[in-house]
C-alpha cells in the first residue's frame, strides 16, 4: 500500500524541521525522511548564531525576518535549545574597519534593526578579554545563539504532535510525486522538498550547491569569558571568499559557560577528517582577538559540510523544470538563522499566502545549471 501525503520532505536537520512545523501547523499532512540524527548533519555542525547579515539586501531581508520570527518563538523553545540573547559585536581591528562599521550602524538604521557603536573604552568594557589596541566594534544587541540540534529536535516533535510522520530511512529518488527510499518503499506526495542541504545535488541533479568544509571548537566551561557573539568585521569577506582556504575571528558564549570558537571555510575537500593546518590557523586566529583563549581548555573539535551557493543566497522555492518539486537547500553558515524564514517561505508558496518578503532573489531558476565540479 502506498503512503500517500500533502509534502514529502527528504532532510530533518534544522531546515527540514523548520519546513515540516510550517506545514503541518497549516494543516498539511507531512512525513519527514531521516536516516540519522534529527539536527545532525550540517545543523550539529554549526555555530548555532540567529543574527542580522548584510551581504546583501536579500541576505538582509532573510536573516532578519527570520531573527524575528526566532525571537518570537523564545517562549516555546525547550531549555536545552539554550536560547541565548546575547547579541553580537562586530569588531574592529582599525580606523579603516571601524569605518565600515560606521557603514554598517547606518545599513542598520535602514531597516530598523537596532545596533550601537562602539569606541575602544566602551568594547573594553563590554568585552574585557578582547586584546588592547583595538578600535571599536558594532554592537548588535537583538542577535542571540541557540543549541540547534535540541531547537531542531523540539521542531520535529511538535510536527509529530501535529499529526506529522518521521520516517527513519534514506532518500533514494526525489520527485514532483514523492520520495522513493533505499529500500524501495515509494511516499507518494502533492510537493516533494528537497532539504538534504550539502547533498541537495545528489537528489536533484544540476542544483548549484557546493560542499564548503568548515572546522570548529568548543571549550571547557568558562563562564562570563565572552559576553556576546563575537566577530570580525572581516567575517563576511573571508566567508564567502570562493578561491581559497580561509579563517575568521568568531567566538559565541554558550548557556553552558562554554565557548565556541570558529571559523573556516574550504571548498574541494571531501575529507572529513580533522585538518590540522587549518584548525590551527583559525585558533591562530582567534588568539590574536582574545589572547587569553590560549590558557583555555579546548574539549572537543570537529568539521561539518555547509551548503554554499554562487550569489550566498538559499534556493527556496519549486525546481525550474518541476513545480511540484521544492528546494530548500544552500544556506551555507546561515541555514540555523535563516531556517524559520526559510519554512515559512515554502509554506506560503504551497498555500498559495502572501509572502512577508519578496521570494524572487531565493527561487531555484537563478542558478539551476550543471553542478559545478569540486
Amino acid at each position: 500500500m502506498v503512503a500517500t501525503y500533502d509534502v514529502a520532505i527528504a532532510g530533518g536537520g534544522i531546515v527540514g524541521a523548520a519546513c515540516a512545523a510550517e506545514c503541518a501547523a497549516a494543516g498539511l499532512k507531512v512525513v519527514v525522511v531521516e536516516p540519522g540524527p534529527i539536527g545532525g548533519g550540517a545543523t550539529g555542525a554549526g555555530m548555532g548564531h540567529i543574527a542580522v547579515m548584510g551581504d546583501s539586501p536579500a541576505q538582509i531581508a532573510i536573516t532578519r525576518y527570520s531573527r524575528t520570527l526566532w525571537t518570537e518563538l523564545e517562549s516555546e523553545l525547550p531549555a536545552d535549545a539554550e536560547y541565548m540573547a546575547c547579541g553580537s559585536i562586530w569588531v574592529a581591528a582599525d580606523e579603516e574597519e571601524m569605518a565600515a562599521a560606521g557603514r554598517k550602524k547606518r545599513l542598520y538604521d535602514e531597516i530598523e534593526v537596532r545596533s550601537e557603536l562602539l569606541g575602544p573604552e566602551a568594547l573594553a568594557e563590554a568585552e574585557p578579554q578582547l586584546r588592547p589596541g583595538l578600535a571599536g566594534g558594532l554592537l548588535v544587541p537583538g542577535d542571540l545563539v541557540i543549541y540547534a540540534p535540541c531547537a531542531a529536535r523540539y521542531l520535529m516533535e511538535r510536527t509529530r504532535a501535529r499529526g506529522a510522520v518521521l520516517h527513519r530511512g534514506e532518500a533514494a529518488r526525489l520527485s514532483g510525486n514523492g520520495i522513493k527510499l533505499a529500500d524501495g518503499t515509494f511516499l507518494e506526495a502533492g510537493i516533494t522538498v528537497n532539504a538534504t542541504g550539502a547533498w541537495a545535488p545528489r537528489l536533484t541533479p544540476g542544483v548549484n550547491v557546493r560542499k564548503r568544509k568548515g572546522h570548529l571548537v568548543i571549550t571547557e566551561r568558562y563562564p562570563g569569558f565572552a559576553r556576546h557573539q563575537l566577530l570580525e568585521l572581516g567575517y563576511l569577506r573571508s566567508a564567502h571568499s570562493t578561491t581559497a582556504d580561509s579563517v575568521a575571528f568568531n567566538v559565541q558564549p554558550r548557556r553552558t559557560g562554554q565557548l565556541l570558537i570558529g571559523s573556516s571555510r574550504q571548498f574541494g575537500v571531501e575529507d572529513p577528517a580533522i585538518d590540522a593546518s587549518i584548525l590551527g590557523r583559525m585558533l591562530r586566529r582567534a588568539q590574536e582577538y582574545m589572547p587569553g583563549l590560549a590558557g583555555l581548555l579546548a574539549i572537543r573539535s570537529w568539521t561539518g559540510f555547509r551548503p554554499a551557493t554562487p550569489d550566498n543566497l538559499p534556493l527556496i522555492g519549486p525546481s525550474p523544470d518541476n513545480q511540484r518539486l521544492f528546494l530548500a537547500a544552500g544556506h551555507e553558515g546561515l541555514g540555523i538563522t535563516t531556517s524559520l524564514a526559510t519554512a515559512r517561505l515554502v509554506a506560503d508558496q504551497l498555500l498559495g499566502r502572501r509572502s512577508a518578503i519578496p521570494i524572487e532573489p531565493y527561487l531555484p531558476g537563478r542558478h539551476y545549471e550543471e553542478a559545478p565540479h569540486a
